[in-house]
């Protein structure tokens, strides 16, 4: 797997490998993508023997059962997600790269060695042991983005135990509605949390948090803001890693079998409780490998192609870009970690922060949601001060549509810094899976808005109503085959009946599910249909337009509202916006607008004419908003997506308690205009 050729693309080191040890060799990458979907188990077994994973029994077939949901994977395999992690311990440090480098507001910058991570980890575990967590057991997390939500998360799953986390940004309520669903034994969390300037205690949040809990049998408190914290009845996080002894140094990760619970993450949770997926050991390690390896072109940092890598994903450990920074580890690549406000503080507004940082450390790969690139671009963040930026060789975004004006204002930056040819890693994929269905390829050619190809193993369509695949079209995303880092289930979904209505209900069982095309019998089960519009062009690219559940269908022509939101957002008047349509059950079309301005400016008549000639220039007459409204905010989620559907379900008429959770909102607060509006709009047009 290494070369002495230098950044030699890591998907090239995968297809020459695949020339030298399977003798396949394609002529393009559409022709390789096929054969990774029809061929199931030849390219998930090259992706096994490719990193050389390991595992103490043989196993059957790649992939025993292809089912949806109940696909089966590598029976007879045992692995484990911290083993994987730690076979990197030795050489990476003997090669004199830290396992994780972190700061956070305060400016305090630690390294964590790999030898030292593995005692930490160590130290732990035999400390979760001794408090009876056993295989199976929860272990939830209130923690921010540390080293030590880390090295948490690594002693919970070596020992078997199934992980959580929740970041302390997140409310009492919403923390509990996830949490109490899977019944944790063991709570590790924190003190408080610093952000955008300020410091926000949590230790009656914690205590509430474990009063609430009574699964809860131990607490592990980590001193944040301040190292001597304490709660009744809890141990101190800094004594629980401070083990340093014979049986910290003979620890090794228990094998378990290869779909043994991972962890459990949550959906968006905007109605009803939070969906709680579980995830398998095996099929997470195996995924995010070919993703960050192939697809992402982040590789390990002591192989002398990608020598020195350093991998940083800006995110909170609320959402799953978290676990995706974390997975650096299981290719031995150093990670790069921020804890705190990309924008700086509400006084000092500063979208410099993380570039400052970026500069500061060498990174190689820099990924943050796409809101945060258009904030650069809004705030006229000007990088050519930064030249350590020039070790920078991919960008990565995700969260919602990169705009292409985002796109080009990054180039343009890093062009006057002295790399022209930057590439951008845009990425859609989901917490429901833990992984990316559409990606990058760095041998292939860039278009600013689109994304470049879909990935390796994902039989990713767009598909009709009636379920036929469309090209250069609209169409809801299907997945047609399974891909091993799919859900195991959700934790206490009887009988399968919220996964099954959550991804498998629109299309019948068995339609389309042979590998390859075709119909498969009923028993295969239904297309995962992923809730996404997604256009696929004829050279393979792809671009998402938001939602399903949020498109737009406007006087006949179908839309989704990150075409709308590219043609306003560009006009240096607005900051933010969001659009709905109550088109719904024969209703007639009403569209509102939802526009923040820069401060100081009003929406007028003037400004109104030049936002519907946007729109019409970009879009089609047929999507001039029916109004225009100013508002101070948009509504968004904790990851930052804007909150159109529940925006929507609200002005349809639907009580505020019922549409949206507040706590896993951003900023709650802005809730009361839109409840007044709807109120407003229900007295002059009721249901």
């Amino acid at each position: 797997m290494t070369t002495t050729a230098p950044f030699v693309p890591q998907i090239r080191l995968y297809q020459n490998w695949l020339r030298d040890h399977r003798g396949l060799s394609f002529d393009s990458y559409d022709a390789l993508w096929r054969w990774s979907i029809t061929d199931l188990n030849a390219f998930w077994q090259s992706i096994w023997d490719y990193f050389e994973m390991q595992s103490l029994t043989p196993h059957q077939a790649a992939l025993v059962k292809n089912a949806m949901p109940g696909g089966q994977w590598f029976t007879g395999a045992q692995i484990n997600y911290a083993q994987q992690v730690f076979r990197h311990v030795d050489p990476a440090h003997a090669a004199g790269f830290p396992a994780v480098i972190s700061r956070n507001e305060k400016g305090v910058t630690r390294e964590l060695s790999w030898p030292e991570l593995k005692r930490q980890v160590a130290s732990l575990a035999l400390h979760l042991q001794a408090q009876g967590v056993k295989p199976g057991d929860r272990v939830a997390a209130y923690l921010p983005n540390i080293p030590e939500a880390m090295v948490a998360f690594l002693a919970t799953v070596s020992v078997g135990g199934v992980w959580s986390i929740c970041a302390p940004d997140m409310g009492t309520n919403a923390v509990l509605d996830r949490f109490a669903q899977i019944e944790p034994k063991v709570l590790i969390a924190c003190d408080g949390v610093s952000y955008a300037g300020r410091d926000h205690d949590r230790l009656q949040v914690v205590s509430d948090m474990r009063a609430a809990l009574p699964s809860v049998q131990h607490l592990v408190l980590l001193g944040n803001l301040n190292a001597q914290a304490s709660l009744p009845n809890s141990t101190n996080f800094a004594a629980t890693i401070a083990r340093d002894d014979e049986a910290t140094q003979n620890f090794e990760p228990m094998w378990l079998p290869f779909d043994h619970p991972l962890w459990i993450v949550y959906s968006s949770g905007t109605t009803g409780l939070p969906k709680p997926i579980v995830h398998g050991h095996g099929g997470t390690i195996i995924v995010a490998l070919a993703l960050k390896s192939l697809h992402n072109d982040i590789g390990c940092s002591y192989h002398p192609n990608s020598f020195g890598e350093r991998y940083h994903w800006y995110s909170s450990t609320g959402w799953v870009m978290w676990n995706a920074q974390v997975s650096g580890l299981l290719n031995g690549t150093t990670c790069v970690i921020y804890d705190g406000n990309p924008g700086g503080s509400k006084d000092k507004p500063d979208w410099s922060t993380l570039w400052r940082f970026a500069a500061e450390m060498g990174v190689t790969f820099f990924g943050a949601g796409a809101a945060f690139f258009a904030n650069c671009l809004k705030a006229g963040v000007d990088l050519s001060s930064l030249p350590g930026l020039r070790s920078v060789r991919a960008l990565g975004t995700t969260g919602s549509p990169l705009s292409d004006e985002a796109q080009r204002w990054g180039t343009a930056q890093f062009e006057k810094l002295g790399t022209p040819d930057i590439w951008w890693c845009n990425i859609s994929g989901g917490t429901d899976f833990a992984g990316a269905f559409i990606g990058g390829n760095r041998e292939l050619p860039l278009v600013p808005g689109e994304m470049q190809c879909r990935l390796l193993g994902c039989a990713v369509e767009a598909w009709n109503e009636q379920g036929q695949p469309v090209e250069s079209d609209v169409g809801e995303l299907v997945c047609a085959q399974p891909i091993p880092s799919m859900p195991l289930y959700f934790w206490g979904d009887k009988d399968n009946a919220r996964y099954l209505s959550s991804y498998f209900d629109m299309y019948p069982a068995g339609h389309g599910r042979q590998p390859g095309g075709g119909d498969g019998p009923a028993s295969m089960g239904g297309v995962w249909r992923h809730g996404d519009w997604l256009k696929i062009n004829p050279s393979g690219s792809c671009v998402i337009y938001g939602r399903s559940d949020a498109t737009i269908n406007r006087h006949g022509l179908r839309m989704g509202t990150s075409e709308l939101y590219s043609a306003v957002e560009v006009l240096p008047e607005v900051l933010d916006s969001m659009v709905v349509d109550l088109e719904y059950l024969g209703r007639e079309s009403y569209m509102p607008l939802f526009v923040v301005l820069r401060e100081g400016l009003t929406l007028d008549e003037a400004l109104k004419t030049k936002l519907n000639d946007a729109i019409k220039t970009a879009l089609s007459p047929r999507f001039v908003p029916n109004e225009i409204f100013q508002v101070a905010e948009i509504p968004r989620t904790l990851s930052g997506k804007k909150q159109e559907l529940p925006i929507k379900k609200l002005l349809l008429g639907q009580p505020i308690e019922k549409v949206v959770n507040k706590d896993a909102m951003a900023n709650p607060g802005c809730l009361d205009w839109y409840v007044a509006l709807a109120q407003q709009r229900l007295a002059t047009h009721p249901k």
